[in-house]
């Protein structure tokens, strides 16, 4: 298999519900989230897709949607509280904003809507919250 990989940065808040340490504070990191897709065939000039489509379609989403925001799980109970004093910054989601989950929601929702009209699928991603801690999340 023939993969390419872009990775972006971002800065973004977070908390973990149900966390038994710090992460059930508000807090946040500057992520280094790795995007890797495959294609079945590479196109006629050799590549799985070129560069840019990553970054245009998959590095842009990041910029344009959690960038500079704070990701709260939509049930999470500090939301309605957060609404009152910060509705602009938030990014409600679907789960709670774990690494792994973020990776997970790239890779199933995120990828698909963006790479549809490419012949190429996101089959990977990587959430590095710090140069130490990272987790990913693979299509099987």
């Amino acid at each position: 298999m023939i993969t390419a990989e872009r990775y972006h940065d971002i800065s973004c808040g977070h908390r973990v519900v149900g966390h038994e340490g710090k992460c059930r504070y508000l807090h946040g990191h500057n992520y280094r989230i790795h995007f890797i897709v495959q294609a079945e065939e590479l196109d006629t000039v050799g590549r799985v897709v070129d560069f840019s489509v990553i970054k245009e379609k998959l590095c842009m989403w990041l910029e344009e949607n959690f960038d500079h925001k704070f990701l709260i799980w939509n049930e999470d109970p500090l939301l309605s509280g957060l609404m009152d004093i910060a509705a602009d910054s938030l990014v409600l989601v679907p789960f709670n904003p774990t690494a792994e989950n973020i990776a997970k929601y790239l890779v199933e929702q995120i990828g698909p809507q963006q790479l549809a009209q490419y012949g190429c699928r996101l089959i990977k991603c990587k959430v590095e919250e710090t140069q130490k801690c990272a987790a990913s999340y693979t299509l099987i």
